[in-house]
């Protein structure tokens, strides 16, 4: 049996007058993140450090400038076909406007409102630590 692959990626908590901003992924070859809903981000590409690699992402997939701030939490998860250890950042936008061109849907909501969403697996320790206050 072979060694699952391990992925290193970065997450963005963006947030705006109070709101968080959480997007759908779209179909996937994977049923288990099929549709379901994640902080946005990707992978860190080459020598780039965790906050470039969230920089450069954000503008990718939703065309949009943030600044970093914290970070927040690093989560190691194990899926069926991978691993997956996420970094993730508390960010800002001066704008709620975003162009989503990997994600099917987006919505803004506040702390309370989070649970309500179907999470990916590993985004779920992020809405935990973020409702749970310990941020």
């Amino acid at each position: 049996m072979s060694e699952k692959k391990r992925v290193e990626v970065v997450a963005a908590v963006i947030e705006f007058d109070g709101q968080i901003l959480c997007v759908q992924r779209g179909e996937n070859k994977y049923d288990y993140i099929s549709c379901k809903w994640e902080f946005p981000g990707g992978k860190i590409e080459g020598d780039e450090t965790e906050e470039q690699a969230l920089t450069r992402e954000i503008q990718e997939e939703l065309h949009v400038k943030i600044w970093v701030g914290e970070k927040l939490v690093t989560v190691n998860h194990e899926y069926p076909d991978f691993i997956l250890c996420m970094h993730a950042y508390r960010c800002t936008v001066d704008s709620p406007t975003v162009h989503l061109t990997e994600h099917i849907a987006l919505d803004w909501v506040g702390l309370s409102h989070l649970q309500v969403f179907d999470w990916a697996a590993a985004d779920i320790p992020i809405v935990e630590k973020l409702t749970n206050g310990s941020v």
